[in-house]
């Protein structure tokens, strides 16, 4: 495994927002579920050394990041894209990536731009190297933000919903772009898309009331809804129920009247995982 995570804490005041987390990350993608208030964002921002936990460890690479004469090393193979990212609006897009290529150590000037040429390009934003922040649209912040956490080609990419903000083709060249880093290093993607986990990722974290409450494959989730899946023409009395295009209605839990198997989905699977949560939600 590259990172592990053992009885991993965090509290705000009597709130417990992560609770002793134990987690397993190896190279490829894995993706993390889980509604609002899960623990998602506070969990990536630990492994992200933005906050420190209260109590438990986080091991990648053979180093503590606690340790502050590791976590330096650790930064370097780090790339970060967080929830709400900043940026200077007066800057370029291109001034913006270098300025955070300077931060990560990179003094060699010739070297550091031709590398912000290429994190640019990989998110379509070449063309944009010249225009002022301000003036992009929510989307190319978004890539921009995503260009600067793959400074330096990092060996750990976390990923906090990187999706944001896209339109469906930006989605698409972003799963392409995502599905080549996994392929070379470990990317943990949190997301409330369970159509970018059931594209890309190889394994899928669900996290509840800050605790992981499943680990496995995108299979494994789809697996967890065998049998609870179902289809009828008549509304069904489960709140776990939704009008389909077709006019049936999908329902997950016990057979409705009428009702006929249907085949599970990663989201069916995720919301009969939560049960009331999903209801509520």
């Amino acid at each position: 495994m590259t990172i592990t995570v053992r009885a991993l804490t965090k509290r705000y005041a009597r709130a417990t927002v992560l609770d002793a987390v134990d987690l397993d990350l190896a190279p490829g993608i894995t993706g993390v579920l889980g509604p609002n208030g899960a623990g998602k964002t506070t969990l990536l921002r630990c492994l992200a050394t933005t906050l420190a936990p209260d109590s438990g460890r986080i091991r990648a690479f053979g180093l503590d990041p606690a340790d502050p004469a590791q976590r330096t090393a650790y930064r370097r193979r780090l790339g970060y894209l967080a929830q709400n990212p900043g940026a200077y609006p007066h800057f370029t897009a291109f001034e913006m990536v270098e300025y955070i290529a300077i931060l990560k150590e990179m003094t060699d000037q010739v070297a550091r731009r031709r590398e912000v040429r290429r994190v640019l390009a990989e998110v379509d934003l070449g063309d944009r190297s010249r225009t002022k922040v301000r003036k992009l649209s929510g989307g190319m912040r978004q890539r921009l933000a995503l260009a600067q956490a793959l400074l330096g080609a990092p060996d750990l990419v976390v990923l906090d919903e990187p999706t944001v903000g896209l339109d469906p083709e930006q989605r698409m060249r972003f799963r392409a772009l995502l599905s080549r880093l996994g392929a070379e290093r470990t990317v943990l993607l949190s997301t409330h898309q369970t159509e970018d986990v059931a594209a890309l990722c190889e394994r899928v974290v669900v996290m509840r009331a800050g605790g992981v409450a499943f680990q496995g494959t995108p299979a494994d989730l789809a697996a967890f809804a065998d049998g609870q899946v179902w289809l009828s023409a008549v509304p069904p009395s489960s709140v776990l129920s939704w009008r389909t295009a077709d006019g049936r209605h999908r329902s997950l839990g016990p057979r409705p009247d009428g009702g006929e198997a249907a085949e599970p989905t990663i989201e069916d699977g995720y919301l009969l995982l939560l049960g009331d949560r999903a209801a509520v939600a």
